[in-house]
């Protein structure tokens, strides 16, 4: 069952971010992974959402979005995000 990993990123050094925008691609291919959803514009259809830049990320399975995750690949650039970001992130599985 796909799993996605939904982010929902504020931004505060974009000079910084740009530098984990650029090598986090490479690790997602290695791992199987890949982008639905990397910013762009949005319109909050219900609610209240103070969202700021959404990233959903696809994965195989739950267990695929883990060996990314706490890979040593992304676990390095990773760094780079926490310290360009703020973030709200859950990984959701998929419907059957």
């Amino acid at each position: 069952m796909a799993a996605y990993f939904i982010v929902d990123v504020k931004v505060h050094d974009p000079q910084m971010y740009e530098e984990y925008r650029k090598q986090v691609g490479a690790t997602l291919e290695k791992y199987g992974g890949k982008f639905l959803v990397r910013g762009g514009a949005f319109e909050v259809i219900e609610g209240e959402w103070p969202l700021q830049r959404l990233v959903i990320l696809e994965f195989e399975d739950a267990a695929q979005f883990r060996r990314w995750y706490d890979s040593p690949e992304y676990s390095k650039i990773r760094e780079i995000r926490f310290r360009a970001s703020e973030a709200r992130a859950v990984m959701i599985q998929g419907a059957e």
